[in-house]
């Protein structure tokens, strides 16, 4: 794929990039900002205010977030509190047997 081309402009949906870096979930999300970032886990744990290995249990998929922590971890990396709470509640509804997508509006 050429990104260079700007003639040629492709919109990527959720579905091409969840073939590119994988499935929508908070550990693929952590492990690529993290490494597009070229920090270690170390350093990220620190920058989550978490330890490294509650960090690594987060990227490999063996322990879930709250909606809560996922919305601390957004203010820490700088976007707004919505795209980490919707996977957070993704996570938990799937643990549950559901298949849902989470799209959050803001409440009148």
């Amino acid at each position: 794929m050429n990104f260079k081309n700007t003639k040629n402009k492709k919109k990527f949906s959720i579905k091409d990039l969840e073939n590119i870096v994988g499935k929508r979930t908070i550990s693929n999300f952590l492990y690529s900002w993290r490494k597009g970032q070229g920090m270690s886990q170390s350093g990220f744990a620190k920058l989550l205010g978490i330890s490294r290995a509650n960090l690594c249990d987060i990227e490999k998929n063996r322990k879930r977030i709250s909606p809560e922590r996922a919305a601390k971890f957004e203010k820490f990396l700088g976007y707004s509190v919505n795209i980490l709470v919707e996977m957070a509640i993704e996570e938990q509804l799937e643990a549950l047997g559901f298949k849902f997508k989470v799209t959050l509006r803001p409440a009148a």
